[in-house]
């Protein structure tokens, strides 16, 4: 099936009429940059070198492996129905800027040569519509009817394909874009035609090798991996990660497709995951104290695990330094944050708690300040915009 993936690059100075990336010119300044570190009269004296002088330095940096100096050089891609989970590949990459359309924002809909079958449409709007009664019922003196649908879509997605096309914008450098087609292309090649999850994502690969090619993006120099380096998402010894808290950290859990989505966006901490033989889904909680309605949501996202949904239960590793964890910590332990990453970021931060103390490090009174609600409770952390909302600031809320 066609992925119907096409990047575009937004205006810069390497942008051609016809909107191709002028790579000549990029390497060009790429290469008189990389002479500042030894021309004793600066780079306004490279700027009028000689061509040949110039062309001789890319080629030595582009061979040597002294590809720095091709970091230089951002670009910003528009990319449109790119699969979900190359999205998430190509994030969790850390050297980027994004910008994505949210699956809270805007309303799931099917599409002529899309991922998404009809089944998992019909599931997704009867959901819904579901969530949208659930929530208002017990929300709606909070939410305003608005809300509740951006909620209602937000929990319905869980039933979508990990493979639903999304649009992004899309920053990173000449190097660093390079170097991930590379690894692209290497996992494309050896993923097994039997793994059907790494069969479709190596197709949506190949869409998006195509359009780099079109756009004159790929440079050679730059695609040689003498590091051997591998796309960082998937890691099929996860759960072999032993756990450890203190100034620096290691943990492994089972969490959703969509919350670790939303959770490799800290790029100060380090994701990786695994699927597990066994399916598990989550489950929203805000059906969870109707037995019927979690047994019909079972049942329902169990008919669509072909798919891969969204909400398929994967095994994730995370790692990192104490402050990154606690700057994660003031990013989703919110009212605003979606409800699974906040729950599961509440679980770490208490089992984090509970090791430095029993350790006695020397942190253990620094996160104790952490553990007394939400982050308008932090000691170091300014509000701007208070809810008013009690079960958002004490974290028991259920949407």
């Amino acid at each position: 099936m066609e992925t119907n993936l096409q990047i575009g690059i937004l205006p810069n100075e390497f942008l051609n009429e016809d909107g191709t990336f002028a790579k000549e010119r990029a390497l060009n300044l790429s290469g008189k940059i990389a002479g500042v570190c030894y021309d004793k009269e600066g780079f306004n004296h490279l700027l009028n070198e000689s061509e040949q002088k110039t062309l001789r330095r890319i080629d030595m940096t582009l061979n040597n492996g002294h590809h720095s100096v091709y970091d230089h050089i951002m670009i910003s891609f528009n990319i449109r129905n790119i699969p979900k989970i190359l999205a998430m590949i190509l994030n969790n990459e850390h050297e980027y800027t994004t910008s994505e359309k949210s699956a809270r924002y805007t309303k799931v809909e099917r599409k002529d040569n899309s991922f998404i079958t009809s089944v998992e449409e019909e599931l997704y709007n009867k959901w819904l519509d579901i969530f949208f009664i659930k929530i208002k019922d017990k929300y709606g003196n909070v939410y305003s009817d608005s809300k509740i649908k951006k909620l209602a879509q937000e929990n319905a997605r869980y039933l979508v394909t990990v493979f639903m096309p999304t649009e992004m914008i899309y920053t990173t450098s000449l190097r660093q874009i390079n170097y991930i087609a590379s690894w692209l292309i290497e996992y494309s090649q050896n993923t097994s035609k039997d793994n059907e999850f790494g069969r479709r994502i190596s197709l949506s690969i190949n869409d998006f090798i195509k359009e780099l090619e079109r756009l004159n993006i790929l440079e050679p120099g730059l695609m040689q991996n003498e590091k051997a380096r591998s796309i960082s998402l998937f890691n099929e010894n996860v759960d072999l990660t032993k756990e450890y808290f203190g100034n620096v950290y290691a943990t492994k859990y089972q969490a959703s497709f969509a919350y670790l989505a939303q959770a490799q966006r800290h790029r100060t901490l380090d994701y990786q995951m695994k699927r597990n033989e066994n399916k598990e889904y989550f489950v929203p909680p805000i059906i969870m104290d109707d037995t019927n309605l979690t047994n019909e949501w079972l049942k329902d996202i169990e008919s669509v695990s072909e798919v891969i949904p969204q909400g398929e239960l994967v095994t994730i590793s995370e790692m990192g330094k104490y402050e990154d964890f606690i700057l994660k910590c003031k990013e989703r332990l919110c009212s605003e944050a979606q409800l699974e990453i906040m729950k599961k970021t509440r679980e770490l931060l208490l089992q984090y708690r509970d090791a430095i103390v029993s350790s006695n490090h020397y942190l253990k009174e620094d996160i104790i300040k952490y553990t007394k609600g939400a982050r308008c409770t932090f000691p170091d952390f300014t509000c701007h915009s208070d809810c008013h909302f009690n079960e958002g600031k004490t974290l028991v809320r259920k949407i």
